[in-house]
């Protein structure tokens, strides 16, 4: 530190103990120090919806389940999901996500009776789908 502006500081520690006392010389100005409130926000939960195109269908006759996908990237995989007794088992049928949020997925089903489908995206899976085969 060059000489005069250590002069210069002990000249202005030495006024403010005169005029204020100890805690004035060493006290900040408030306006630098007063901090703002920061208010943190949780991300946006992940969330898929999904409509069947039609809810009877024909054995192997082609469908399509559309939705949205929310807090989920655009270009991620969507995949249809088919409730196999107590396990849901992932079907060849999956989209990208646009940059809208949006997918459609063609889907053919051979099991015939009430089949419960589900779209997934990682953790992240849409209520069912109930769609019968003839």
């Amino acid at each position: 530190m060059n000489r005069a502006l250590r002069y210069a500081t002990v000249g202005v520690v030495a006024v403010a103990l005169l005029a204020g006392g100890g805690a004035a010389a060493f006290a900040a100005p408030t306006h630098l120090h007063s901090p703002t409130p920061v208010v943190a926000t949780a991300p946006a939960a992940a969330s898929l919806t999904a409509k069947a195109s039609a809810t009877t269908v024909n054995a192997w006759q082609e469908f399509r389940i559309a939705g949205v996908a929310k807090g989920i990237k655009a270009g991620s995989k969507v995949n249809v999901q088919q409730k196999q007794g107590a396990k849901w088992v992932s079907l060849p049928a999956s989209a990208p996500v646009n940059t809208s949020g949006a997918y459609g997925v063609r889907v053919k089903l051979g099991i015939k009776g009430v089949n419960e489908l589900r779209v997934a995206a990682d953790r992240t899976v849409s209520p069912v789908v109930t769609v019968t085969v003839r």
